[in-house]
């Protein structure tokens, strides 16, 4: 299956499904991480504010960075 084939059908899965695949993710890429209690509620938290929707992308932050070292 190739790559574009797997994110075509991401959204067709299930909200559990897309989950798990997450966590999997994680554990591939950062698997070696410190997983200390400070670690894993700041994980949670950011995909609270993801899927809240809480989110900016980098243009508008480097907008903000910018705003704040200016004043």
């Amino acid at each position: 299956m190739s790559t574009t084939e797997i994110l075509e059908e991401l959204p067709r899965l299930a909200r559990d499904e897309r989950e798990k695949i997450w966590k999997r993710l994680e554990e591939i890429e950062f698997g070696e991480m410190d997983e200390t209690p400070e670690t894993l509620a700041a994980i949670d938290e950011g995909r609270r504010a993801i899927v809240e929707g809480k989110i900016v992308n980098i243009e508008e932050m480097r907008r903000r960075v910018g705003q704040w070292t200016t004043q």
